[in-house]
C-alpha cells in the first residue's frame, strides 16, 4: 500500500511516484507495478424484486458516470469486514449482515490490487454519510438488464460489479 512499506517487495524494485492510494514502483527487470491499496465491494440483492443495489458516480479516470456495487478503500486498521459494513453504511446508508464472497486482484498484469467482495442480507436503513467530495445517487437495477447494458456498451461499471451480476445470475439459473 502506498502509506505503509511493511509488504515484502522483489529485490531491486523501485518507487518512483507515491500518492495516497498509489505507489508506482519499477522492477530491478524493467516491469512497472502500481502498488494499490486493498478495497471492498458489497453486494445487495433485493428480496422483493431481486435487483441488485448500486451507486452511480462520475469517475474521472474513465471519464464516465458509472453504476458499480457500493465500494471503497480498507482503511489502516480495518478488516475487509469492518470495512465493507463502514462502506456500505456510508454509500447506501443501508446495514446488514455480510458473508465474505471471494477476493480478486482488479488487474494482475500490473497491479497488487485486491477487491474483497461480500454479500449483505436483510439490509436495513441505517445511519451513513459519503466521504467528502463524493457525489453519489444510490440506483437499484434489475441484474439481467444491467448485465446486458454493460454487453451493448450502454453502462459504465467494475469488474467485480460484473461478478456480483453473475452471481445474481447464476442462482436464479440454478433455481430453475
Amino acid at each position: 500500500m502506498p502509506d505503509g512499506d511493511d509488504a515484502p517487495r522483489p529485490a531491486g524494485a523501485t518507487t518512483v511516484w507515491r500518492g495516497r492510494i498509489v505507489a508506482m514502483e519499477v522492477l530491478g527487470n524493467g516491469y512497472e507495478v502500481a502498488r494499490h491499496a486493498p478495497a471492498v465491494s458489497i453486494l445487495v440483492e433485493r428480496p422483493s424484486d431481486g435487483f441488485v443495489l448500486g451507486v452511480e458516480q462520475t469517475r474521472p479516470a474513465v471519464d464516465a458516470v458509472t453504476w458499480e456495487l457500493p465500494a471503497g478503500l480498507i482503511d489502516p486498521g480495518e478488516t475487509p469486514r469492518e470495512a465493507a459494513a463502514r462502506e456500505l453504511a456510508e454509500e447506501t446508508q443501508r446495514c446488514g449482515p455480510l458473508t465474505y464472497v471471494t477476493r480478486l486482484y482488479v488487474s494482475p498484469g500490473f497491479t497488487d490490487e485486491i477487491v474483497h467482495l461480500f454479500e449483505a442480507t436483510d439490509v436495513a436503513p441505517c445511519a451513513g454519510v459519503p466521504d467528502e467530495g463524493e457525489d453519489l445517487r444510490v440506483a437499484w437495477r434489475d441484474p439481467r438488464a444491467a448485465w446486458d447494458a454493460v454487453a451493448a456498451g450502454d453502462l459504465a461499471t467494475s469488474g467485480v460489479t460484473l461478478l456480483g451480476l453473475q452471481r445474481v445470475l447464476a442462482r436464479r439459473e440454478d433455481a430453475r
